[in-house]
């Protein structure tokens, strides 16, 4: 399914080389005050542009369809869609024949029976993030009081992230990297044990993004390997506060007050300029092949504001619904 939520509802639609792609967010309250303007920061976050990321450049321009009259939300479903005007369909003709090794053309092949569009990746592709984005910012604007902050911590395996950039660019292969966000202002209370637990609607969410392989939220898999008494985090006040935050701001999947905070991996773009080997449909055999298009050799770079925005939703859906 393409919806994410209960009583924050967010549907994305489109494809990579379609007309447009965009998003539906159902329980988006009366006068909201909106405008494109309010979107236009987090959009450029998300953009192309700087080293080590693809030369495709869209306008990502918000169009809103409904939902907004006047420079406020009315209530009803609010449809906001970019327009794709950048495309070269033509680089993506071959992958009938031969998917891409690491990207989703063979099963999305098998899946949709051939009839899904490749091209870019289609439904699947990573240009679909600009609607997380915008619906993150609806959702931000929602919650202002929770600030949400997330930034590339290490790329490459090394924290030097422009000197990750520049290997990458020399060597001609592509890096993943790992985003740390910081979320504040969250009240105690909010989640609920097993399914609902804040990490479970949380962890859902981030692994909506593409290239993500991993979350971990406070001290992760570190803590594997530390004892109870080092792990624990002393309460040190009757607010909640911790001396310490080996729990990420979560007990028992609810917030405790502290901050919450978790880790993300996200995968070296498969799109990689490096020749690689894959199946040919065509001549039944195993070829070498080399990857056409424009392609990010650090997806990585512009991931950080998606993992806000997809942060934002899925803390306003809890919200909602611990506010009944």
């Amino acid at each position: 399914m393409n919806t994410f939520g209960n009583l924050f509802r967010v549907s994305i639609f489109g494809e990579s080389h379609g007309k447009w792609v965009g998003v539906t967010i159902d329980g988006v309250p009366a006068g909201l005050p909106l405008t494109a303007t309010d979107l236009l920061p987090d959009l450029a976050r998300r953009k192309a542009g700087a080293a080590g990321t693809t030369p495709r450049q869209e306008d990502d321009l918000p169009i809103f369809a409904s939902g907004l009259f006047n420079d406020h939300t009315t209530g009803a479903p609010l449809t906001i869609i970019f327009e794709n005007n950048n495309t070269r369909s033509s680089d993506y003709q071959a992958l009938r024949q031969t998917p891409r090794p690491g990207h989703a053309d063979f099963v999305l092949d098998k899946k949709f029976g051939g009839y899904n569009d490749y091209r870019g990746g289609g439904h699947s592709s990573g240009r679909l993030t600009v609607a997380l984005v915008a619906a993150g910012c609806v959702a931000k604007k929602i919650i202002p009081h929770i600030k949400i902050n997330a930034h590339l911590t290490e790329a490459g395996g090394i924290t030097d992230i422009e000197a990750a950039i520049a290997l990458a660019v020399l060597e001609q292969d592509s890096i993943g990297g790992i985003i740390t966000c910081t979320v504040t202002g969250l009240p105690v209370g909010i989640g609920e044990p097993f399914f609902n637990s804040v990490e479970s609607v949380i962890s859902h969410a981030v692994f909506s993004i593409p290239a993500v392989k991993g979350i971990e939220f406070g001290s992760g898999f570190a803590a594997a390997a530390m004892k109870g008494s080092e792990h624990n985090d002393p309460i040190i006040d009757q607010l909640g506060a911790t001396r310490t935050n080996n729990a990420g701001g979560i007990n028992g999947g609810i917030t405790n007050g502290n901050a919450l905070n978790f880790r993300v991996a996200i995968k070296p773009t498969s799109s990689t300029p490096q020749t690689q080997q894959t199946w040919n449909n065509e001549t039944q055999t195993i070829t070498d092949f080399t990857v056409k298009g424009r392609h990010d050799l650090c997806i990585a770079l512009r991931a950080p504001v998606v993992v806000e925005a997809v942060t934002a939703i899925a803390l306003t859906d809890l919200l909602k619904s611990a506010n009944g």
